[in-house]
């Protein structure tokens, strides 16, 4: 049998998992239930833009994404725990076709409580946070010094946190105080502070190897006993903003390996960024491919 033809086939749903419960479909992720204490997640190849999944799919996306986020998860472990297990997809399933498909893009995690938190962090002046410092001279009511350009490193690293939006709908940018009344004071210094230091960690690491990390975000979860826990996915170019550091100059919106790509493309057409989405040219694809594929090679390859 040829596995390897299968495992290569794109996957925009999970639905050769029908055997199994969904816990929740996102916008890239599906997550099912195994037992009471573990969880599988699968990683698909849709591409969202706008809080708006797009038709299309995206070939390989989904594994690469896994191997990133993998990566991440056990560089940063010393930080904070994260919900990986170690069990392999092989120790779920018997069918060596499911495997082949599944076993580059799923991983078995523990089943935790996610946080209503999107954890944002951003260390330069881009995206929604210009666009808030041009109007307010602030980003997300946190107040930053006049004068500075769009692509700046920001003067410090900053915390923007935003609520989680249902299916559809757009996540709303927060400051810290709303983070305290929604989860409260402790829970909400963890997040904050394993935030920052995920995120400078990562940053320093990706810069050696010639790429800037603009801004990023994490999603934390609870266990049982009320421990934190990273999950999710971790420093991909679908949930952070990547640079080539060759190319960064402030004044500017630098190029990118991550999703801006698509982003900058939709902006070009006549679409209200309301579902559903436009079809993506096979040219935008393809590049998108190649440069989700050269970032996971920079990062991960040269570890």
């Amino acid at each position: 049998m040829n596995t390897s033809s299968v495992a290569d086939t794109p996957a925009y749903t999970t639905d050769m998992l029908d055997c199994l419960t969904l816990i929740h479909q996102g916008k890239v992720r599906d997550s099912f239930v195994l037992d009471e204490d573990y969880m599988l997640i699968v990683a698909s190849d849709r591409l969202s833009a706008f809080d708006v999944v797009l038709p299309d799919p995206v070939p390989g996306k989904g594994a690469l994404l896994t191997r990133v986020s993998n990566f991440w998860f056990e560089k940063t472990q010393g930080i904070i725990d994260n919900h990986l297990t170690g069990v392999p997809i092989s120790d779920v399933f018997a069918d060596p076709r499911l495997i082949a498909l599944l076993e580059d893009r799923s991983v078995v995690v523990r089943r935790l409580k996610p946080l209503p938190v999107e954890a944002i962090v951003r260390g330069y002046l881009i995206g929604s946070g210009w666009n808030d410092y041009q109007q307010t001279g602030s980003v997300c009511g946190i107040p930053l010094p006049t004068g500075l350009r769009q692509a700046d490193k920001l003067p410090e690293v900053l915390f923007t946190p935003s609520t989680k939006a249902a299916a559809g709908d757009h996540d709303e940018n927060v400051d810290f105080a709303a983070i305290v009344d929604l989860i409260g004071e402790d829970l909400a210094y963890q997040v904050r502070d394993a935030s920052i230091r995920i995120y400078e960690f990562a940053a320093r690491y990706a810069l050696e190897r010639g790429i800037i990390i603009a801004d990023t975000k994490f999603e934390f979860g609870l266990d049982k006993d009320g421990k934190l826990y990273l999950m999710d996915e971790v420093l991909t170019p679908d949930s952070s903003r990547f640079w080539p550091k060759d190319s960064w100059k402030p004044g500017t919106s630098p190029p990118s390996f991550d999703k801006q790509f698509v982003r900058d493309y939709l902006e070009t057409l006549d679409w209200n960024k309301q579902a559903p989405g436009p079809l993506l040219p096979p040219e935008i694809i393809e590049a998108t491919v190649q440069k989700y594929a050269e970032a996971c090679h920079i990062l991960t390859d040269d570890a």
